[in-house]
């Protein structure tokens, strides 16, 4: 029970710790505010997400293709 409570404890800290680096930003480390290190992270990872979501339709739908010929071909012998 105690060490539930300390990973939700450090899980609080984790998320605000990661909310007010964006808001106040890595303008002293990088010379960006944090918003604008947050939209590269998203411009640069949705599109692959995208695509490998779309590669996982595009698999699934060709495998079901697939099977549903096989259990055609079975129906007809």
């Amino acid at each position: 029970m105690t060490g539930a409570i300390v990973k939700i404890i450090i899980g609080a800290i984790l998320i605000v710790a990661s909310v007010w680096w964006v808001l106040q930003g890595s303008t002293k480390v990088l010379g960006r505010d944090g918003l604008q290190d947050l939209m590269s992270i998203l411009n640069g990872g949705i599109p692959p997400i995208v695509f490998l979501i779309g590669l996982f339709v595009v698999w699934l739908e060709l495998d079901e293709l697939r099977i549903e010929k096989e259990l055609s071909s079975k129906r007809k012998r």
